[in-house]
């Protein structure tokens, strides 16, 4: 009860509720809510600070950035979700501060297109050397299954593709990347396409920063390559994964294309078949489905995994 109280204190307070309606469009930095307010810094700073201690939003840092986003769970959660469809659309200052946010992301979506006209090239270039993304895509869908899942996470996101693509069929996902170039990217392609039940944030494949065994689906498509330590990359993925849980991976069988180190970045050139199943297992994993897509230079290969008791 004191906590249900306290939280209705939080909220109960013009631009508060404003808050509210804004960010049930989506996450918002300090700068942006203080832009589309009209109020100072400090200000906009104090009435967030009130509303995350009483539990209605989350915060999290993303190098000199602080973003904000309604709770995810619990009273914060739920009130939330109450005081939204109050909340009426027809008020003016609603109007003027969902005219500024459509500014707002006018805006950040020309930058992140303008980020991926300048990388265009090296992209199209990776991608024609296999079968097409498509292709890729529908045979991830087809080994999860279609299956609605409650909570996803998306490792190496980029340009929030995989949240795209599995959005209809998760409750929640969560794309982690460490290029806040291609974060800028994947927001703005999440906000452009309504896909609300999708986030991105700042993230490390060895540091997933999420509980023990709660995630429902773990995806890591065309990232394991990078990685300086592959194993423990599935090792983390693993501990995320529920006791009924999915890992799908997704990356190139053994190749010979060497540029791929020196332009690309790659930091192996692909994986054998037995070398992935292996590192699944000792994470306490077992593979419970392959599939192998031939086309172009590069094959690609999607293992499925689920945890061995389950």
């Amino acid at each position: 009860m004191d906590h249900l109280l306290t939280a209705l204190r939080a909220v109960a307070e013009t631009t508060r509720l404003r808050v509210l309606a804004l960010l049930s469009r989506g996450e918002l930095t300090v700068g942006e809510l203080v832009q589309i307010l009209g109020q100072s810094q400090p200000r906009v700073s104090r009435h967030l600070k009130l509303m995350c201690e009483a539990g209605l939003l989350d915060r999290f840092q993303e190098g000199t950035m602080v973003f904000y986003r309604l709770a995810e769970a619990g009273v914060g959660e739920a009130l939330n979700s109450a005081l939204i469809d109050l909340v009426p659309a027809e008020d003016d200052g609603l109007v003027a501060d969902l005219k500024a946010l459509s500014s707002i992301r006018d805006e950040r979506f020309s930058k992140a297109q303008g980020y991926f006209r300048e990388n265009a090239k090296s992209w199209d270039e990776l991608r024609s050397l296999y079968v097409a993304e498509e292709q890729v895509e529908d045979a991830l869908l087809t080994l999860q299954g279609r299956v609605p899942q409650p909570r996803m996470l998306d490792i190496g996101t980029g340009t929030g593709r995989m949240l795209e693509v599995f959005s209809p069929f998760v409750e929640q996902a969560v794309g982690l990347d460490l290029s806040r170039e291609m974060l800028s990217v994947a927001r703005a392609n999440l906000v452009q396409k309504e896909l609300a039940n999708c986030q991105v944030r700042l993230g490390d494949m060895y540091n997933l920063g999420v509980d023990s065994g709660s995630q429902d689906l773990i995806v890591f498509h065309q990232v394991l390559h990078f990685a300086d330590d592959p194993v423990r990359a599935v090792e983390e993925a693993a501990n995320a994964l529920s006791n009924t849980g999915q890992l799908l991976i997704a990356d190139f069988a053994p190749h010979e294309e060497e540029f791929l180190r020196a332009d690309h970045a790659h930091r192996r050139l692909g994986f054998d078949e037995k070398e992935i199943v292996n590192m699944a297992i000792q994470s306490g994993l077992q593979c419970s489905a392959v599939k192998h897509l031939d086309g172009g230079k590069l094959r690609v290969t999607i293992w499925k995994f689920i945890k061995s008791d389950s």
